[in-house]
């Protein structure tokens, strides 16, 4: 049998007589005719049953205790099944973000594969990513027009949810007094005599402020400190912030571009999520669809 194709033979399920087909493998397929006419027999009875009955067979005898009995469908041969994927065709859904991916959770599998096997590239030059050693990143912080003033921050809480009170005691209790709670920056005693807390159920950013420094000669020392120290705190992961303004600069030990030396977290399921902002498309906010104002219909007469 060719390995391109899905071939049935003698499939007499329900109201089939005795039909053979042969279906291209990985194309879009559609079954057409009249009621009763034996669509839902061929693709849900015969094909998509079989391959879930074969998927069964492969799974150990503990995994097919529970899962019961599956009958053979009543057709001669089917060669060239993959494990199938059936989505009752009455299922509806007016959700935006219900997709075929989610109905079926094969989505949540695929962000796990490509968050693990996945080989990230940067996206200025498209360089194949490798891991930053701290003096690397000294060494590009030194670069820096001299006179810049910037802030070292360790990134210890990025788009989770908690109230995180314990942690930002442990770091007060450590020596450190400033922190960046949502964007704001706060005096961490301050922070934790207020009544107000953190959401728990809400997602926090939390950014450590580790030093503030101004680049001239002679801070090596001084600047290696506080960039291990914010690696450390952070799960090798630091940021710079210049105080004139600006994106901060994100340093990793562990993926950066060998040539622009730009720094990249590593990947993580959230990535390939859309309804994770680290995810999501930043125009259509992960609903594949915009909303537009039309001109020609607002004025009539422009």
């Amino acid at each position: 049998m060719m390995a391109n194709q899905i071939v049935v033979r003698g499939a007499r399920e329900h109201n089939l007589k005795n039909i053979s087909v042969e279906l291209p493998r990985d194309k879009l397929i559609v079954l057409t005719g009249l009621s009763g006419s034996g669509k839902s027999s061929l693709a849900f009875d015969t094909i998509y049953a079989e391959g879930q009955r074969r998927y069964v067979e492969s799974l150990s005898s503990y995994a097919r205790q529970f899962l019961g009995q599956m009958d053979k469908p009543d057709v001669d041969l089917i060669d060239g099944l993959s494990p199938a994927i059936s989505i009752d065709q009455k299922s509806s859904s007016r959700n935006p973000r219900s997709t075929v991916g989610t109905i079926t959770e094969v989505y949540d599998y695929l962000r796990l594969l490509y968050a693990r096997i996945g080989v990230q590239h940067c996206s200025k030059d498209m360089t194949k990513l490798s891991r930053q050693t701290p003096q690397q990143i000294v060494d590009r912080i030194m670069k820096f027009d001299e006179g810049t003033r910037f802030q070292i921050l360790a990134p210890v809480v990025r788009g989770r949810k908690g109230e995180y009170d314990t942690l930002l005691q442990e770091l007060a209790s450590q020596g450190f007094s400033r922190a960046r709670v949502d964007g704001e920056v706060v005096e961490i005693s301050e922070f934790l005599t207020k009544q107000t807390r953190l959401a728990k159920y809400e997602q926090h950013q939390i950014d450590i402020v580790v030093d503030r420094l101004v680049r001239r000669d002679g801070i090596n020392r001084r600047l290696t400190d506080s960039l291990e120290t914010a690696l450390r705190l952070a799960d090798g992961v630091a940021e710079i912030e210049l105080v004139e303004g600006g994106e901060p600069i994100t340093f990793s030990q562990h993926l950066a571009c060998p040539k622009c030396g730009t720094s990249y977290e590593e990947l993580a399921p959230r990535n390939f999520s859309f309804n994770s902002p680290y995810g999501a498309c930043e125009n259509c906010l992960g609903l594949g669809t915009k909303y537009e104002v039309d001109v020609e219909l607002v004025v009539p007469d422009p």
